[in-house]
């Protein structure tokens, strides 16, 4: 199992194609290789009338990462290197 990643565009769409023909979330997890609670969160907070939606995941996803405050500035890594 994967610790404290973000999940990938591929893993969104192993998601989709899991969910599409039925499959548990916790069978979804052991397949893609990460927590339960993992695939419980994706799935709650990207779903839409139209079920999960994995290319829409991504997107908010990446914007919400291009968002996120950094830890260490430009400025400091330039020190660092």
């Amino acid at each position: 199992m994967q610790k404290y990643t973000q999940l990938t565009h591929i893993q969104r769409y192993q998601i989709y194609a899991l969910l599409k023909i039925g499959h548990l979330k916790t069978v979804i997890a052991q397949t893609i290789g990460v927590h339960k609670s993992t695939i419980g969160r994706e799935i709650a907070r990207n779903r839409g009338k139209r079920g999960y939606r994995p290319k829409q995941a991504h997107q908010f996803a990446i914007e919400s990462r291009d968002k996120a405050k950094k830890r260490i500035s430009t400025a400091a890594w330039r020190m660092i290197n």
